[in-house]
């Protein structure tokens, strides 16, 4: 059911952020600690994105984090203040390939989906009608994944994050119930997140923002999210509230 990572802070190693502390998104892709009955291991690719001087970069691969070179050989050698990264368990009957690992993104948002539509590709068919032909033919990989993302960028065009995140949620909730539906968006300055039916956790100090599905180590600042819940976070920032899920 994946496993990702939000960044926000003084610039670092982008493969330092992927493979630090004790419980790193490395190590959570092949021995995670709380996948709430999602998986046993995160095997099925990873993707890392980061902004920088250029904008926006970005390496998917459908190969697991653990045994792809460029973890260890280029990603050390990459540094920013603001990364969005994730390591992925494919649903059963939804493909392997690079197009499906998060993050999606365009020249704003990075997005990163944990979780499961149930009863897909069928109970999204009346959501995705209301989507332009256009977007649809933009659609990454046969996934479900890949489909909240067309989703929500859409959304993003007419409403804030929260709301869209939300209305996202309810929306894909009512279609297709008992979904997971950790949500997480980034744009290089603020971080957002919804947890809903995942385990997810953030550390907030005045210099540094790291929205996680794990704590990457034992530092006492992490927070639990609790489940249902939308986040809001950069330096020195962090609102949590309850996912309103009331008339949209």
């Amino acid at each position: 059911m994946c496993r990702h990572l939000g960044y926000l802070g003084p610039e670092r190693s982008v493969g330092d952020l992927v493979g630090c502390g004790e419980n790193s998104l490395l190590r959570q892709s092949y021995a995670p600690r709380d996948m709430r009955g999602g998986g046993t291991i995160n095997a099925d690719g990873f993707g890392v994105g980061w902004w920088g001087a250029d904008g926006f970069s970005r390496y998917r691969s459908a190969a697991p984090l653990w045994s792809d070179p460029v973890v260890r050989e280029t990603l050390p050698n990459i540094r920013s203040h603001a990364v969005v990264a994730a390591t992925r368990s494919a649903t059963v009957g939804m493909p392997v390939q690079h197009t499906a690992c998060a993050p999606f993104a365009d020249d704003t948002w990075a997005f990163s989906h944990n979780g499961v539509v149930r009863g897909w590709p069928e109970s999204l068919a009346g959501l995705a009608a209301e989507l332009p032909v256009s977007d649809l033919l933009q659609l990454e990989a046969p996934t479900d994944s890949a489909a909240l993302w067309l989703l929500l960028r859409r959304a993003l065009g007419e409403q804030d994050p929260e709301k869209a995140m939300s209305s996202l949620v309810q929306s894909v909730v009512a279609a297709a119930p008992n979904s997971r539906l950790n949500l997480l968006l980034g744009n290089g300055t603020e971080l957002w997140a919804t947890t809903w039916h995942h385990s997810l956790s953030v550390l907030v100090d005045d210099e540094r923002a790291i929205v996680m599905s794990e704590p990457y180590d034992d530092d006492p600042a992490w927070q639990s999210i609790p489940d249902r819940h939308f986040v809001s976070a950069r330096a020195g920032h962090l609102i949590v509230t309850p996912l309103e899920m009331g008339a949209r």
